[in-house]
């Protein structure tokens, strides 16, 4: 194993982009994710480097027990945090180095909202144990390594974590261009106040899910049905018309607005939809949520 700073440096740049992808998935926090792999980087720098034999897989196993140890600390915070609690949105661009329709599929697939939020459900293991196997393919092998837990006890927490996130994650279409062409719509008939038009947009059964962390105005209880959903999204939208602007980005692997107030973010809309409808609306206006897309703004 090479020991020249320059050659350690970027060996751990090359895999800076995996190492974020896992402490994010594990955290739901950018912020969190990336004081993660700053710490993996002082372990790197740190390490005996006769003990490092492959580098991906000790820098997967340091990030990975690093972000479970925060994780379980973070768990004792959400038990307080003010009404529901949505991940922090990310931007998501996974450009040419996954051109594989099935591979960016499966990146957008394992940070959406929905499974995010289903994993918040998980024990920190297995939580783990899905986002190794399941978006970034590693073998049983490597993961019962990086835990220390035996490959077939691994394999338990592999099937237990499955079973619990296709039960918990809505099925929801993934067609990009057709999600966008109804946030749009959904968009202008809330903005426009049409509330019938809104209500045709919407699934019988849907719900809007808000996060405000208790800083900015949002509910703090989960909206149910198309007509209560429909009448808030009318009433919030309403006489700010000219105080706002409005961005569409890829959040989280899925088309997303982006609300501006005075230049800065102010809120993230998005929503899941199946057969034509809106199933669900996310909305996350915790101001320190929405720090990560100052960068955004001024792309």
């Amino acid at each position: 194993m090479p020991t020249d700073t320059d050659t350690l440096t970027e060996l751990f740049e090359a895999h800076r982009p995996m190492l974020l992808g896992v402490a994010y998935r594990m955290l739901g926090g950018t912020a969190d994710a990336e004081d993660v792999v700053q710490e993996a980087w002082l372990r790197w720098t740190a390490a005996d480097r006769a003990a490092v034999v492959e580098p991906r897989a000790f820098l997967a196993r340091v990030t990975t027990r690093l972000a479970v140890d925060r994780l379980r600390q973070a768990r004792a915070r959400r038990e307080s945090y003010v009404g529901p609690w949505l991940p922090e949105p990310l931007v998501t661009d996974f450009g040419p180095a996954a051109p594989d329709t099935a591979e960016r599929a499966l990146l957008a697939d394992s940070v959406s909202l929905a499974v995010l939020v289903v994993l918040e459900s998980l024990s920190p293991l297995e939580r783990a144990v899905f986002v190794l196997r399941e978006a970034f393919g590693f073998p049983f092998a490597e993961i019962a390594t990086a835990l220390d837990r035996s490959e077939a006890a691994v394999r338990q927490l592999a099937g237990r974590a499955r079973r619990h996130v296709d039960e918990g994650r809505p099925r929801y279409d993934v067609d990009p261009a057709e999600r966008r062409d109804l946030t749009e719509r959904f968009l202008t008939a809330a903005s426009g106040g049409d509330l019938g038009e809104l209500l045709a947009l919407l699934a019988p059964d849907v719900r809007l899910v808000g996060d405000s962390g208790g800083k900015s105005k949002a509910p703090l209880r989960i909206i149910e049905s198309a007509d209560k959903v429909g009448r808030f999204l009318v009433a919030v939208t309403q006489g700010g018309e000219d105080l706002y602007e409005v961005r569409f980005l890829e959040i989280n692997g899925a088309p997303a607005v982006l609300v501006l107030a005075g230049g800065k973010p102010d809120s993230v809309f998005q929503v899941e939809t199946r057969d034509g409808l809106v199933q669900r609306v996310y909305i996350v206006r915790n101001p320190d949520k929405l720090q990560g897309l100052e960068g955004a703004v001024h792309d």
